[in-house]
């Protein structure tokens, strides 16, 4: 019969002895062990996605089953299959390097493109979205050169989360030939709207809301008076193609400005898009850098202002 106090006691004394160390070993973590932990995982998933999505993939399997091979023949002392795979596995390097070359060209390309490996910082982000706007602005040009029907809504901090819903979610590169691909007058979701978000074609064939104002001129059409409903609802910058006219209007703030051309209404996207991020970047710049001035020298400035102040009173 099975003691289950004796069991009990062994399984509890292992926990407590797992436990004292797991204690002992965050107790004297560093800093510097928890950077290092956390580069080798993202390091490993990057591996992991790449490995996944290229043929280095099956590759990789087929070293893992010579791996294995190798372990039985020595398991088994096959001698000459052991010899065989040592030969291989000890110009490993070599081999990795010519079956791997493709990819390994790849992975050097993206981190010289990443600016070292580095996340995107806000400046990578405002360049994304500064091509994105490039993009537009050349498919606008065309569009309005074929008369093109076209509606592009620019997400800003209001989420349009339930606007998405109503459309195909396409979360794709911002390029010239995909907007107007998608609005070429065949294509399936030509009839809706297409969603920006963070600089990228988040979503398309989606429906906007339409302006219940009359104070408009009665030639606009679905597709403008959609761009106007979307903006009086959110922060969102919408640029419209008139299907008949070939026209480009830019919408915002429940208001249409209109007989834009490719260039300018580039122009206007990036003054309304860009501009007034990186004048708030500016200002967080100068704030953080404010609170690195020493409390000494805030207090000097002050008494030199006040100075300047007595000064100019005394005259």
């Amino acid at each position: 019969m099975i003691d289950l106090t004796a069991l009990f006691n062994i399984i509890y004394n292992n926990l407590y002895s797992f436990w004292n160390q797991v204690c002992y070993a965050v107790s004297n973590i560093r800093v510097f062990d928890i950077i290092d932990i956390a580069v080798v995982a993202f390091l490993l998933y990057r591996t992991f996605v790449f490995l996944r999505e290229t043929r280095a993939g099956q590759l990789v399997k087929g070293i893992i089953v010579l791996l294995v091979v190798y372990a039985l023949a020595t398991w088994w002392k096959l001698a000459v299959l052991q010899w065989l795979l040592s030969v291989v596995f000890n110009s490993a390097i070599v081999v990795f390097a010519i079956i791997f070359q493709p990819e390994i060209r790849r992975i050097l390309e993206r981190v010289g493109q990443t600016k070292f490996g580095v996340t995107k910082t806000l400046g990578d982000k405002n360049m994304e979205m500064y091509d994105c706007i490039n993009n537009v602005g050349k498919a606008a040009r065309i569009m309005q050169e074929s008369k093109t029907g076209a509606l592009i809504v620019f997400e800003r901090k209001t989420q349009l989360g339930e606007i998405i819903n109503t459309g195909t979610i396409i979360n794709a590169e911002t390029s010239s030939s995909l907007l107007t691909n998608i609005f070429y007058d065949k294509a399936p979701l030509h009839d809706g709207a297409v969603i920006i978000r963070d600089g990228k074609v988040y979503a398309a064939g989606c429906i906007l809301p339409l302006t219940q104002s009359n104070i408009f001129s009665s030639d606009l059409g679905t597709r403008h008076r959609a761009a106007i409903g979307m903006t009086e609802n959110s922060d969102a910058i919408v640029l419209v193609v008139s299907e008949e006219t070939g026209n480009i209007s830019i919408v915002k703030n429940g208001e249409i400005k209109r007989n834009y051309n490719g260039v300018s209404a580039t122009e206007e996207l990036l003054k309304d898009l860009i501009e007034p991020e990186l004048e708030e970047n500016d200002r967080k710049i100068i704030a953080a850098l404010k609170n690195f001035v020493p409390f000494g020298k805030q207090e000097n400035k002050k008494s030199e202002s006040e100075d300047k102040e007595d000064e100019k009173t005394d005259n």
